[in-house]
C-alpha cells in the first residue's frame, strides 16, 4: 500500500536543525503514527511522504515555508507583568495560552522578562528554521472509520482511549 490521504502512516524519524542538533525523534520501538492528509504533520513532510511505502527511507530538507513558516516579528509582543498571575515567577521558556483577536486559543512562549514587562512569542518554536528529517516508513494502512471520525490514529504509535 502507498501513502495517500486517509492512510495511517507509521514512522521512525530523527529531526535535526541546521547545526545538526537532534530536536525530536521516534524509533521503530516507539513510532510516530498519523492520519495522512489531515494536516497532522508539516506540509513539506506530508508532501514528501505521499506515494511512499513501508520500508522507504528518506533524507529530507524542509524549508520554513513548508514547515512552521517564517518567524514573524508581529507575533512577538511585550505584555505588562500585571497581566500574569502575581503568584507565578515568570521565566523565559514558560508557555501559556492566550486569546487571539478572534477569541481562539494560542500557545505563547516567554522569551524574556524585563522592566518593561514579559516578552511573549506566539510563533511556533521552529518557525523560521530549515528542518532536516531522516525518515523510515514503517507501515501504511487504511485508517478505520473511527480514526477518520476522531481525526487521529488509535493504537500503537497513536492515541489510546
Amino acid at each position: 500500500m502507498r501513502i495517500a490521504d486517509d492512510c495511517v502512516v507509521t514512522l521512525a524519524y530523527t529531526l535535526r536543525d541546521d547545526s545538526g542538533e537532534a530536536l525530536d525523534s521516534a524509533t521503530a520501538a516507539d513510532p510516530f503514527a498519523f492520519v495522512h492528509g489531515r494536516h497532522s504533520v508539516i506540509p513539506g513532510l506530508e508532501k514528501a511522504l505521499t506515494g511512499r511505502g513501508a520500508g522507504d527511507k528518506l533524507d529530507l530538507t524542509i524549508a520554513p515555508a513548508d514547515a512552521y513558516g517564517e518567524h514573524s516579528p508581529a507575533r512577538v509582543q511585550v505584555v505588562p507583568r500585571d497581566r500574569f498571575p502575581a503568584d507565578i515567577d515568570i521565566e523565559p521558556g514558560m508557555q501559556f495560552h492566550a486569546s487571539d483577536e478572534h477569541g481562539g486559543r494560542m500557545a505563547v512562549r516567554v522569551t524574556e522578562v524585563n522592566e518593561d514587562g514579559v516578552v511573549i512569542d506566539a510563533n511556533h518554536p521552529l518557525a523560521g528554521q530549515t528542518l532536516h528529517f531522516a525518515v523510515e516508513v514503517l507501515g501504511v494502512r487504511a485508517a478505520t472509520a473511527e480514526e477518520l471520525a476522531h481525526g487521529h490514529v488509535h493504537g500503537a504509535g497513536g492515541h489510546h482511549h
